[in-house]
């Protein structure tokens, strides 16, 4: 379904057709809420979305209920190693990019529980400290250097 020129009658069609929300739909919908006024018709539509997920005849699809823990120790990382290079020698690095090179080089450290994700954070910090620092200084020393 192409997204341009979306209804929330279309949408609360597609739903129902697949069976499910996704959270994209639901934001489509959220969108289009925001910006125009509802017809009765919206209204309609809606009300049968309502009904069909409350009865389990669609779900509504949740939206991301996981974290990539890896991705904050290497954030952290980067940007201790990036300040340090800064005091020294002032230079704008992208730590975006720098990130990204070294989490493609990381195994991830996936959680769905804040206990999970202490458990993922302690085991990044304690086994894989050395090998997240040689990741973000190699993608450091491939960085294009501005100036």
């Amino acid at each position: 379904m192409s997204l341009e020129k979306l209804t929330i009658g279309t949408i609360v069609e597609q739903a129902l057709q697949d069976g499910y929300m996704t959270p994209s739909l639901a934001q489509e919908i959220g969108s289009i809420c925001e910006i125009s006024e509802i017809s009765v018709d919206d209204y309609i539509a809606l009300d049968r979305l309502f009904g069909q997920l409350l009865t389990d005849e669609a779900i509504a699809i949740p939206g991301k209920q996981f974290i990539n823990v890896m991705e904050a120790l290497v954030l952290i990382e980067a940007s201790v190693q990036v300040l340090k290079m800064e005091v020294s020698n002032p230079c704008l690095l992208d730590l975006g990019e720098i990130a990204a090179y070294a989490l493609n080089r990381l195994p991830p450290l996936y959680a769905t529980t804040e206990e999970g994700a202490s458990f993922q954070r302690q085991r990044g910090k304690e086994e894989l400290r050395e090998l997240i620092t040689q990741k973000v200084k190699e993608a450091i020393a491939r960085s294009p250097m501005p100036g």
